[in-house]
């Protein structure tokens, strides 16, 4: 780590916030003083990666190492640590790690590649169409890539951006809206619903799932099957409306596109036949979907159910077997350790908060303020996601977003009687639909923005329409067909 990865105001602000709650506000009636300290060190946790005083990772140590020194979890100093350290036990961490290491073969092997020039050569005669072609793309590797950064910023990103050159669309030149106004929207705002439609598809959706299962003691626990049928529709349903909705509101002057085809074709033709590394990986993404799926259990019973994440170190074990990734690709992927240590960090505060009362403390906070506007459940449920959805105009981490905020709006939306399955999908879904508001939302937005095709009066106008379209497929369909699939 540089010394310029550390900043200072943003790290002071963090401290002596953290150091106001533990020392100056007074601990609340009905909560321990254990859990406000936790609280605490916990809100200065959220403040400095929102600021990002240092790299996530980092801030992920010093509060490891913050809960374990003062003891707020437990007294005895060995039991802080191991609770300090207990986020490393959580198989979904290792589920999110293990898919970021194999997501690494669609770069090596150029399958990534491949799969958007596809789709390209087959829709790309109109500039709708290869809008469309980019959303498959993004659909089609999305369930193994947990890092929605890497799928929608380094893979499908500069496939867009070659297309928008080849037909003479540059920032730099100011004929942006000839195409790479469009697709670069397209590019971006498809990036959040594919999150939204597999737990393995962005990094904190497993972290959702612990919350939803921590709120009602392991009585829902939403399988990778269950999360992935829930949002199919309303996934599909939003993915189909983007091009869409983007070419209504900000269409691009050019509307036909017959060489864009042939320009894919002749990607494709580069690249030759596919190699033996693409086919393996074919083969792994292939017996992944369908064990992460449980096929097996289906058709032959509940003795062939496969654990979720030892599927996934199946996954990363042919591969390695096979030759496809070395040993050194795995030491290499830095961004499947980092997410591995900050997030067993964020779990095992979120953990503790719950364990010590903090979470029911406050969301029958939550829930008493919304209570006393006298609406039924379904209301209270649409004030209560709304508050939640458009707070993240002061986020730039959606994990800071979902420590922060999840676990209380869930606890106090089963308060006010929301069935606890649709409020769960609708939550999670909530949590990456978030994405599309601010070009800081997330960790695609700066790439795609940076790129410099749209305006930010242009990307927070898209970002805000694009928010409710995507709320209310989401909320309405979404949640008519979780009543047909019986979820509520």
């Amino acid at each position: 780590m540089k010394v310029s990865d550390v900043h200072i105001v943003p790290g002071v602000i963090a401290i002596a916030i953290a150091l106001l709650l533990w020392f100056a506000v007074p601990v609340p009636d009905g909560v321990t003083a254990n859990a406000w300290h936790l609280l605490a060190l916990f809100v200065g946790t959220v403040v400095a990666i929102i600021g990002k005083a240092m790299p996530i990772g980092a801030i992920a140590i010093l509060a490891i190492t913050l809960v374990a020194m003062t003891g707020v979890t437990n007294d005895s100093p060995s039991a802080a640590i191991k609770d300090a350290l207990s986020g490393f036990s959580n198989s979904l961490i290792w589920l999110i790690g293990i898919a970021i290491i194999i997501s690494r073969g669609l770069v090596k092997t150029g399958l990534g590649n491949r799969i958007g020039y596809y789709f390209i050569s087959l829709f790309g005669k109109k500039t709708i169409g290869i809008g469309y072609a980019l959303a498959l793309s993004e659909l089609v590797i999305a369930p193994v890539t947990p890092s929605n950064t890497a799928r929608g910023g380094g893979i499908i990103h500069p496939i867009m951006k070659s297309i928008a050159t080849s037909f003479g669309s540059m920032p730099e030149e100011g004929t942006s809206r000839k195409i790479g106004h469009y697709l670069a929207l397209v590019n971006y705002h498809i990036n959040p619903i594919t999150s939204a439609m597999f737990i393995t598809a962005t990094a904190p959706n497993p972290l959702i799932v612990k919350l939803i299962a921590d709120a009602t003691g392991s009585s829902i626990s939403i399988t990778w099957g269950t999360w992935a049928l829930a949002a199919l529709l309303p996934g599909l349903l939003c993915i189909a409306l983007v091009p869409l909705v983007v070419y209504a509101v900000y269409p691009p002057e050019i509307k036909r596109t017959p060489d864009a085809k042939d320009y894919a074709k002749s990607k494709l033709s580069e690249m030759g036949v596919m190699s033996y590394g693409e086919k393996v990986m074919i083969g792994v993404f292939a017996l992944l979907l369908v064990l992460w799926a449980g096929v097996p259990a289906v058709f032959f019973g509940p003795d062939y159910a496969v654990n979720t994440t030892a599927v996934a170190f199946l996954g990363l074990s042919i591969l390695l077997v096979t030759g496809v990734l070395s040993w050194d690709d795995v030491l290499k992927e830095k961004s499947a350790w980092d997410t591995v240590v900050w997030f067993s960090a964020l779990v095992m505060m979120a953990t503790f908060l719950n364990k010590l009362g903090l979470v029911h403390w406050f969301s029958s906070v939550v829930e008493a303020n919304i209570a006393q506007l006298g609406f039924d459940w379904v209301f209270s449920v649409v004030i209560l996601v709304a508050v939640y959805f458009y707070a993240h105009y002061f986020f730039a981490s959606t994990t800071a977003h979902i420590t922060a905020m999840f676990a209380a709006f869930y606890a106090a939306g089963l308060a006010l009687g929301a069935p606890p399955l649709y409020l769960g999908l609708l939550l999670a879904g909530a949590s990456s639909l978030m994405m599309t508001l601010t070009h800081y939302a997330t960790g695609t937005s700066p790439i795609i923005f940076g790129s410099g095709y749209v305006s930010m009066e242009d990307w927070w106008i898209m970002g805000f329409i694009m928010s409710v379209v995507n709320l209310l497929v989401w909320g309405v369909v979404g949640g008519l067909w979780w009543k047909v699939l019986g979820y509520w």
